[in-house]
């Protein structure tokens, strides 16, 4: 009997395996989303973020004055 139920699981393993995976991993991908909340509105908080940055680093430049650097003598 043993060897029949294992020749059956064997042969029919993928059937039953890949419908097992969908589920589980449909139900993970719908619980993630649930936790995490809405997606499209974090894309545009790192869009907004990123511009915020590239925002600070220009005016950071801006206010340097370029012309006065350190000269390579002193900083050995």
């Amino acid at each position: 009997m043993w060897p029949v139920f294992w020749t059956m699981v064997h042969t029919y393993a993928p059937y039953v395996t890949f419908p097992v995976a969908f589920v589980v991993g449909a139900v993970g991908y719908h619980l993630e989303w649930f936790i995490r909340g809405k997606s499209p509105q974090r894309v545009e908080e790192e869009k907004l973020i990123l511009q915020r940055q590239e925002d600070c680093k220009l005016d950071e430049l801006l206010g340097k004055d370029h012309t006065q650097v350190v000269s390579l003598k002193d900083k050995l």
